[in-house]
């Protein structure tokens, strides 16, 4: 199975697509990937990663969920994937809420459940590989009050039902503390939809004589670009973005100045990793996979995995997608 062909469409959600297991002390091993909007280059790059591990050890792989923001959806391929019994899942939740149950119900059928980006820290999952969303935010959170020299009004675009983005919220929300001057005065639920960061940034320029909006802090990888369209299309100077991830998109608005910076993740680390891991579980199987390790003191698995992040802007942009294109070849 080619790379491009793991971005499936919503209608074949149901089928999973194994493929044939070909490494010496892995017949028959399958291990899953899932999460939502799986056709954005974020996603795109974990997709790689997990081919890449899968291939390396000679495992069966698929990667799978609905090509746009949907926790329903997700949690309906995660419930078909338990139905395969696959020999592990990764899984990036869109709601923890909706999507506990499902997690729990693979734990108690013997399937090792590690969740990645973002956590459902509430379910039996066994642990989290990801970035550390507060780090992410404080670094944010201080290149802003950098930006804004300590003063100004900021509105805050996040998707509030996952806590990796309320986490990077915390951090942004402790670096201006020691800023009284900088007030975040919206915070604007996008609901998965980019259009939503489209039509609100108009609404902010419509009302700029009433309410000027000094800055635009994006909190998920989709409304970057679209604030930097909308301003780019009005002419709009002297505004500061500082966006999430790195899609090529998002780095071509930083090529043109007009977001200020972006915060790298490492999706493709996440997913790389994180099929290693079910792979060594599946192996060297706990006697229990329904235990608290959290508060296991010789636990046989960590807590939380830090994958990192970085902050990229026109300093270190050049250096930063020629490393990326030695990797994914493109």
């Amino acid at each position: 199975m080619k790379y491009r062909s793991l971005a499936l469409p919503v209608l074949l959600l149901s089928l999973l697509v194994f493929l044939p297991s070909c490494g010496t002390g892995h017949s028959g091993e399958t291990y899953v990937l899932i999460s939502a909007n799986i056709k954005v280059p974020y996603w795109q790059s974990a997709g790689a990663g997990f081919s890449q591990a899968a291939g390396q050890l000679g495992v069966g792989y698929a990667f799978q969920g609905p090509d746009t923001y949907d926790p329903g959806t997700e949690r309906e391929t995660l419930e078909n994937a338990i139905q395969k019994k696959p020999s592990g899942i990764l899984v990036s939740v869109a709601d923890p809420n909706t999507i506990k149950g499902s997690i729990d119900k693979a734990i108690a059928s013997g399937i090792p459940v590690i969740t990645i980006d973002s956590d459902a820290p509430a379910s039996k999952r066994l642990f989290f590989i990801g970035t550390n969303n507060y780090q992410a935010g404080l670094t944010g959170g201080k290149r802003l009050v950098q930006e804004l020299k300590g003063k100004g009004t900021v509105a805050v675009f996040t998707m509030p039902s996952q806590s990796n983005l309320n986490e990077r919220l915390r951090g942004y929300i402790d670096a201006v503390e020691s800023s009284p001057q900088i007030k975040i005065t919206h915070i604007v639920d996008i609901k998965g939809d980019p259009r939503i960061a489209f039509d609100t940034t108009n609404q902010f320029l419509a009302n700029d004589k009433k309410e000027h909006i000094d800055a635009f802090v994006c909190l998920e990888a989709l409304s970057g670009k679209e604030i930097a369209g909308v301003l780019q299309n009005y002419n709009v100077k002297g505004r500061t973005i500082i966006a999430m991830d790195a899609d090529p998109d998002t780095l071509q608005w930083i090529q043109k100045g007009v977001i200020a910076a972006t915060i790298s993740q490492k999706p493709y680390t996440m997913a790389y990793i994180g099929l290693q891991m079910l792979d060594n579980l599946h192996h060297q199987l706990p006697k229990s996979l329904d235990t608290d390790w959290a508060r296991d003191s010789f636990a046989p698995v960590p807590t939380f995995v830090d994958t990192g992040s970085a902050l990229v802007d026109k300093t270190n942009i050049d250096a930063f997608i020629a490393a990326s294109k030695s990797i994914s070849g493109k």
